[in-house]
C-alpha cells in the first residue's frame, strides 16, 4: 500500500567545499562598505559578489526615475511609442516640477511640447523631476495612473519587495524600493535595452539654453563606468546605481545610506574597483559531470544522479575563497517517473553565508517507478523517518 507523504524543502542535500584555506581575523568578512545597504552583481549572469541589507525597504529618491524609463523604454520597444513623440507641459509639471520647486529639473516651459527624447534625456542626465511628470501625465493621464503602470512592470520583473506611488522617486507614503530590486532592474534595462540605455553614458545636457552635467559621479573617474543614476532623501541618505565594463565584463552596483556625495562617488567607486579585481571565473564541473543524487520515492532506484548542461562555472573569491560554498538543493522527495534531462532541482552557491548564484541542475538518467515492495519500503522509511 502506497501511503501519502509530506513534501518539504530539502535544503541541504550535499555541502561541496570547493576550497579551503587559513584566514587572518583581518579578513573575517569579505568586504567593507560605509553605505548602509549595498549589493554587487555580476551582470551577464546575475551572480551576488556582495550583499549588505540588500532587502531592506528605503525610500527610492530619483532611483525611482530608472523604473519611469523602463516603462518608456518598453512601450518604445514595442511600437507603442515613438522618440519623437511629444508630450505636452501641464501646470502641474510645470509647478511641482519646474523651476521654483526647488528639485532637479529640466526646466520645461509651461503649455509646451516636448519631444519624448528630450524628456528621455533630461530624466536621466538632470534627474528632471518635471520630465518625469510631464511623461507620467502623457502615458497615464495622472502620476497615480502612471504609477499603477510601474507596479505592473516591476511585477512583471519579479521586483518584489519595491512599490511605487510617482515617477520622480519625491516622498510619499507607501513609496519604498529594495537595493536589491533596484540592481535587478538595473540588469534588466541594460541588457533589455541597449539602444536606450547609451542614455545614461551622455555627459552632459542643453535644454531652454541652460547645460546641466549628468550627475552620476562615477562617469568622470574612467575606470569603465557608463551609467546610471543617483538619488538622496533625507530618510535614506545618498544613493547611487552604478554600472560599467572591464574586460568584457559588466558590473552592476546599488548603494544607498551614506552621508555625503563624496561618500557617495568614494564608496561606489570602491565596490566596483574590488568587484572586478577581487573574482576570478572558475570552472567547478565539467559539462555531463555528475555532481550528485537527488532522493527518489517510490522509484526503481533510490536516487537519481544530477548534473549541470555545460561545464559550471562560479565566481572566486580571491583571497576569501573558504566564504564560497555550494549545495544541491530541491524539492523532494522526487516522484518517479524522472525523465533524463528534466530539470529537478539547484546549485546553490554561497558566498559569506549569502546565495550568490543558482544554478539549474538535471536528471543524468531516467528513473521508473518502482514496485509495489520498494514503494512500501519507501512508504515505511517516510513514515519512520521522514525525508531529511
Amino acid at each position: 500500500m502506497i501511503l501519502n507523504f509530506r513534501r518539504i524543502i530539502s535544503q541541504i542535500l550535499l555541502f561541496i567545499t570547493l576550497t579551503v584555506m587559513t584566514i587572518s581575523n583581518a579578513q573575517a568578512q569579505i568586504y567593507q562598505t560605509r553605505a548602509k545597504q549595498a549589493i554587487l552583481l555580476d551582470a551577464d549572469t546575475g551572480t551576488v559578489l556582495f550583499s549588505k541589507e540588500a532587502d531592506t525597504q528605503i525610500p527610492p529618491a530619483s532611483l525611482a526615475k530608472i523604473m519611469t524609463m523602463e516603462v518608456v523604454f518598453n512601450q518604445l520597444k514595442n511600437g507603442k511609442l515613438s522618440l519623437e513623440d511629444k508630450f505636452f507641459v501641464s501646470e502641474n509639471a510645470w509647478r511641482k516640477g519646474g523651476t521654483n520647486s526647488g528639485g532637479s529639473t529640466m526646466f520645461a516651459k509651461l503649455n509646451s511640447e516636448i519631444p519624448l527624447e528630450d524628456l528621455i534625456r533630461g530624466v536621466i542626465i538632470q534627474s528632471a523631476n518635471d520630465g518625469s511628470i510631464i511623461i507620467a501625465e502623457g502615458l497615464g493621464g495622472s502620476e497615480d495612473a502612471f504609477s499603477n503602470l510601474m507596479n505592473e512592470r516591476a511585477r512583471t520583473l519579479g521586483l518584489k519587495n519595491s512599490n511605487f506611488k510617482n515617477s520622480t522617486g519625491l516622498p510619499a507614503e507607501g513609496q519604498y524600493v529594495s537595493i536589491r530590486d533596484l540592481a535587478k532592474l538595473a540588469r534588466h534595462v541594460i541588457s533589455e535595452y541597449p539602444q536606450y540605455y547609451s542614455y545614461y553614458s551622455e555627459p552632459a545636457f542643453v535644454w531652454n539654453k541652460i547645460e546641466q552635467r549628468n550627475r552620476n559621479p562615477l562617469l568622470r573617474m574612467n575606470i569603465g563606468a557608463d551609467g546610471m543614476k543617483t538619488g538622496f532623501t533625507e530618510a535614506s541618505g545618498y544613493a547611487i546605481v552604478g554600472s560599467g565594463i572591464r574586460d568584457g565584463r559588466r558590473l552592476v552596483a546599488v548603494l544607498s545610506g551614506m552621508e555625503s556625495k563624496k561618500q557617495r562617488a568614494e564608496e561606489a567607486r570602491k565596490i566596483l574597483d574590488w568587484g572586478f579585481r577581487a573574482f576570478e571565473k572558475v570552472s567547478i564541473f565539467k559539462d555531463g559531470e555528475i555532481l550528485g543524487q537527488a532522493s527518489v520515492y517510490g522509484g526503481r532506484k533510490s536516487g537519481v544522479d544530477v548534473v549541470g548542461k555545460g561545464p559550471i562555472e562560479v565566481y572566486l573569491p580571491i583571497g576569501n575563497r573558504d566564504k564560497l560554498k555550494a549545495r544541491i538543493v530541491y524539492e523532494g522527495p522526487i516522484i518517479p517517473p524522472v525523465e533524463e534531462g528534466s530539470k529537478i532541482a539547484k546549485l546553490q552557491v554561497s558566498i559569506g553565508g549569502e546565495v550568490s548564484q543558482e544554478i539549474d541542475l538535471y536528471a543524468a538518467e531516467t528513473v521508473e517507478k518502482g514496485g509495489l515492495k520498494r514503494q512500501a519500503m519507501d512508504a515505511l522509511k517516510e513514515l519512520l523517518f521522514g525525508w531529511l
